[in-house]
């Protein structure tokens, strides 16, 4: 590239809709588009090859959008310099091209957002930083909300205020002015069965892509400059266009959505999608506009096509947790990345990656996560997630293990889900208590107690013939170890007046049957 232009418009590989106001009143013959792929956003975690297909796929599809859309555009490909970050392609295209001003919407890492409006510091760039509209609620707006709260905020109180204001499942009725549909806000009550005794039964299949000739590039790419790197690409097939998004949004909505509200904290071996909608990768990539996913699922709440609880349980993913995640993410960046309240320092364990341990819960998690990329949100929470927490382990390693394995992973969504929900690890920033428990609930919520090499229900060896489930060992510990701040929790008390009830004796052997746990986490 030779000569200097008016501006470079900078699109991140999480940017992907012809919507952003960046490209708008562009001129082809003075502003210039550039996206950049970089070895380095690959290998600053040790991301799944899938993760990293999909993101490279994504962008490839939409460099060419762009073009058909007549803008011009400056791709960077992987091979195209031996500077393997992001930031230092962006100061060389920079120093190159010369321009007046960098145009970009917000990024979603703030590490990114420093280093970028540093580079362009640097080179005597001016930087314009754009709101990003496909969020609902801008990071000013979830300021001021989050400014009328001195103590903990609740996503709850957040949500209601999104439902009214974008009147999404508000009730259609005159003499009720933004009261919700059905009389209730939160349905989640009505949302946490089990499957049955029997197993799932049929479940209609998500909708899948056959790679393409460009995708296939990437593949190809990937398994060439990544050999190495976890996960496999053999059931790639994810969406990497818009038209894709649009389809596999179509068919949850149609097929799959009827059954999610009942099904969604269900867990069942060999089933790793359920009745889940995975459409967080196209939303995290800007593939759907969040408010046209809301509509689909409310129109079909409304056609009598869908239940009203699964139907609020789904919108509240969107409509709450994830607008409210993102806001908190801003808030308390660059604190939240260190975070550490309980001080916890142990080593992610080695079968965090390869998925070879014994405990059949995590094994069945993991398995998936290497062959797709995916887990659903109990499967996070309530098994990898809850055993990073019980184990003791280092709130940076576990965090960086999110974003590397999971096809969906954008560090504004993945750190405060892992370390303020997963892992406590916030204190208590935004939610009321640390999320424990023992084997009994992946018991209850699962079928893998009755085919794993441990005994769920157990708190200490001498009450079973099977190994203790490290889970149940772990839990009674955790317990142990917190008893006072438990107790002052009104949501936590129960467990603490329960822990609180053993003989000096019992503690005692929990408390030596856990450390001999903690000891062997690899062997587990």
């Amino acid at each position: 590239m030779t000569g200097s232009v008016r501006r470079f418009v900078l699109v991140l590989g999480d940017q992907l809709t012809l919507d952003s106001p960046a490209l708008a009143d562009l001129d082809p013959a003075h502003d210039r588009v550039l996206m950049i792929e970089a070895p380095g956003e690959a290998t600053g975690v040790w991301s799944h090859k899938a993760r990293i297909a999909l993101f490279l796929s994504g962008m490839r599809h939409f460099r060419d959008a762009l073009r058909e859309a007549d803008f011009t555009v400056d791709y960077l490909s992987l091979d195209d310099s031996e500077e393997p970050t992001l930031i230092g392609r962006l100061a060389l295209q920079l120093a190159c091209g010369r321009p007046e001003i960098l145009r970009l919407l917000e990024p979603g890492e703030w590490r990114l957002q420093q280093d970028i409006t540093a580079a362009a510091h640097q080179a005597g760039v001016a930087v314009q930083l754009l709101d990003d509209p496909h969020f609902l609620c801008s990071r000013a707006d979830f300021a001021r909300w989050a400014g009328k709260y001195s103590g903990g905020l609740r996503m709850e109180y957040f949500y209601r205020e999104m439902r009214r204001q974008h009147r999404v499942l508000i009730a259609r009725d005159a003499a009720k002015p933004d009261q919700p549909e059905g009389g209730q806000w939160n349905y989640d009550a009505d949302n946490r069965k089990g499957y049955p005794k029997r197993g799932p039964g049929l479940i209609p299949s998500p909708e899948a892509f056959e790679p393409d000739a460009l995708t296939r590039e990437v593949l190809a790419d990937v398994e060439r400059l990544f050999p190495d790197h976890p996960g496999s690409l053999a059931h790639f097939a994810w969406p990497v266009t818009r038209q894709q998004a649009l389809l596999a949004l179509r068919t949850f909505i149609e097929h799959r959505l009827v059954n999610f509200g009942d099904h969604q904290d269900a867990m069942w071996s060999g089933t790793p999608f359920g009745w889940h909608s995975l459409l967080a990768s196209s939303l995290n990539l800007h593939l759907l506009d969040p408010r046209e996913v809301i509509a689909a699922a409310e129109q079909a709440y409304r056609d009598g096509r869908a239940p009203l609880a699964g139907v609020e349980g789904f919108i509240r993913q969107i409509l709450g947790w994830r607008e409210f995640i993102r806001g908190v993410y801003w808030r308390d960046m660059p604190q939240m990345a260190e975070a550490n309240h309980y001080s916890h320092n142990r080593a992610l364990p080695r079968w965090f990656w390869t998925s070879k341990t014994k405990m059949a819960c995590a094994r069945d998690a993991i398995e998936q996560t290497l062959q797709y990329g995916y887990a659903h949100h109990i499967q996070r929470l309530m098994v990898t997630g809850l055993f990073g927490l019980l184990a003791e382990i280092d709130p940076k390693q576990v965090a960086a293990w999110y974003l590397a394995v999971y096809v969906d992973a954008v560090e504004w969504a993945e750190l405060p889900n892992v370390a303020g929900m997963a892992l406590y690890a916030d204190g208590g920033r935004f939610t009321s208590k640390p999320y424990v428990a023992s084997g009994a609930y992946i018991q209850r919520m699962s079928n893998h107690c009755g085919h794993c090499a441990y005994a769920p229900d157990a708190k200490t060896a001498q009450a079973t013939a099977k190994p203790l489930c490290p889970y149940t060992t772990l839990y009674w510990n955790f317990l142990d170890r917190h008893e006072a701040a438990l107790s002052a929790n009104p949501r936590t008390a129960l467990m603490a007046r329960n822990v609180a009830r053993l003989e000096p004796a019992q503690r005692e052997r929990i408390r030596a049957d856990a450390q001999h746990v903690l000891d062997h986490l690899d062997d587990l």
